[in-house]
């Protein structure tokens, strides 16, 4: 989903009452139609080296058999939602791409890093032609994958203008785990959260966050209000939820028998 910033603020300020995220957004949306947002040196920014563009044609009907043609033909059929309120629908357009492209990002990047990353969405009459009808920034919001072979089946895309905030489900890349107190001392991680949902200003969207385990012992968590983020970005759930813990000690089986 993205929305406007102006949009969300005069929609979120009509209504008396509204929870604390809602009123979050609405003071996100003030804050960065003032300044642009650019993202932190210490913070993860996404890799150039997938800094690809999306290859897309028109489709004219959607359907079960349009579909399963579409694929033979070596093609993915894709939605894209254009106008500002897409997550209920409204305004799309059916387009499609092509399987091997998607294939290799997927593979490459990782599904929850894929739908994480902004690409160039250029979509031109037919695959292999020099015309461009238009070239949009795009972030992919669903891709669904054959259960057997991982081949995509189709994909779901949505406009990422710079003045949209997009609600993103953020990958956790989990380090330090050969230096942490508790695990070295032959605890267990539990991985509670592999993703967590932030309010992202579209410009600074992070390809994944770090999440620091080098300092933890047996006992103790990370939340996710201990995650280092950009201050622009607005965590969608409670900060005291538990993104991962660490575990009491393995017990041995002649250890229980003592």
């Amino acid at each position: 989903m993205w929305i406007s910033r102006s949009i969300l603020a005069r929609s979120l300020l009509h209504h008396r009452h509204y929870s604390q995220s809602a009123a979050a957004a609405v003071a996100v949306a003030h804050s960065f139609e003032e300044a642009p947002v650019t993202y932190l040196e210490d913070l993860p920014r996404p890799d150039p080296k997938y800094a690809e563009t999306i290859l897309a044609i028109p489709r004219a009907r959607s359907g079960k058999n349009i579909s399963a043609k579409e694929r033979k033909q070596g093609r993915v059929p894709a939605i894209l939602f254009e106008q500002e309120d897409g997550q209920h629908g409204g305004n799309k357009r059916l387009i499609s791409v092509r399987t091997n492209q998607i294939r290799k990002l997927v593979n490459h990047l990782g599904r929850s890093f894929f739908l994480s990353r902004l690409f160039d969405l250029e979509v031109a009459p037919e695959f292999g032609g020099d015309e461009v009808i238009e070239k949009i920034r795009v972030l992919p919001r669903l891709v669904h994958l054959h259960s057997g072979t991982d081949a995509p089946l189709n994909v779901t895309f949505i406009r990422a203008p710079s003045n949209a905030l997009l609600k993103v489900d953020v990958p956790l890349v989990y380090r330090g785990e050969d230096v942490c107190p508790g695990l070295r001392k032959g605890s267990s991680l539990n991985t509670i959260r592999r993703t967590v949902k932030y309010l992202c200003p579209a410009d600074i969207i992070p390809p994944y966050i770090d999440v620091d385990l080098s300092e933890l012992d047996i006992g103790q968590k990370l939340t996710m209000g201990d995650l280092k983020v950009h201050p622009a970005l607005k965590l969608l759930k409670s900060k005291d939820e538990p993104v991962c813990k660490i575990m009491g000690a393995r017990v041995s089986d002649q250890q229980r028998r003592k």
